[in-house]
């Protein structure tokens, strides 16, 4: 079922855009993933999507008759510098969009913080301070605080930065299970290009520079032809145990 559709949105600033028209539509369930170089419009379109700053042109539209609800998990670093509170008190505050900024919590918005906090493997640590806790158990935190808000879509902005192989890999599992048992519709901003290619059912490759942006089935958009041109350099695109595999090739790209 479609939760979000964006028809020849064009994103940007002071009615200037950045990238050209965008359409694609989040369903239940499908995981998208959204790349392309440093600078390049990802940020950008995100906050778009989380009707943070208005398209420039375009329509967002809502095809079951309500805006999606939006579950955001920001770059670690950004939470990271908040004061110290607890990881219960950092994924109560993914209530505050459903019961309002300046309402009193109320005990079950506590339970649905609790819940979420087992949900993704953190139960018993309610009450250790956010900034003790280990960079996976942080990021956990983070997307418990996105499922306290009961979201339909699950926004994750470079969700592995900074995390060893199998952190990154356990974070994914969570991810995809996620996914699977609540039928979220998961939107991933990354730039590693071979994690994105190995987890994500369709791709968004945006290319600010050359005004550019292809959508579609992830071994359509994750070819070396195309990362290459966009990259500006040779990129190969292998697969290993049904995982694809995304590096700078040592031929020289023309």
């Amino acid at each position: 079922m479609d939760l979000l559709a964006l028809r020849g949105v064009e994103v940007g600033y002071h009615r200037r855009p950045i990238l050209p028209p965008v359409d694609l539509t989040v369903r239940r369930g499908m995981f998208l993933g959204i790349v392309g170089p440093n600078g390049s419009g990802k940020s950008t379109l995100v906050r778009t999507m989380l009707r943070l700053i208005p398209p420039v042109k375009g329509k967002i539209l809502h095809p079951e008759g309500h805006p999606a609800r939006l579950g955001y998990v920001p770059q670690r670093a950004e939470m990271e510098r908040l004061f110290p509170i607890t990881a219960l008190d950092m994924v109560t505050m993914g209530r505050y969009p459903r019961v309002g900024l300046f309402r009193r919590i109320r005990p079950a918005d506590r339970k649905l913080a609790q819940d979420a906090l087992a949900r993704v493997g953190l139960s018993g640590l309610e009450r250790r301070p956010f900034h003790t806790l280990s960079g996976g158990q942080r990021q956990r935190t983070l997307i418990a605080r996105a499922l306290a808000s009961e979201p339909e879509i699950l926004v994750l902005d470079e969700p592995t930065n900074g995390m060893d192989l199998v952190a990154e890999k356990a974070l994914l599992d969570l991810i995809e299970t996620l996914r699977t048992q609540m039928d979220l519709g998961v939107v991933m901003v990354s730039h590693q290009l071979s994690l994105v290619a190995s987890w994500a059912e369709e791709v968004l490759l945006l290319d600010r520079e050359r005004k550019l942006a292809w959508h579609g089935p992830v071994g359509d958009v994750i070819s070396a032809g195309r990362l290459s041109h966009v990259y500006g350099t040779e990129v190969a695109v292998k697969e290993l145990d049904g995982r694809r595999i995304v590096f700078a090739s040592s031929r020289r790209f023309t």
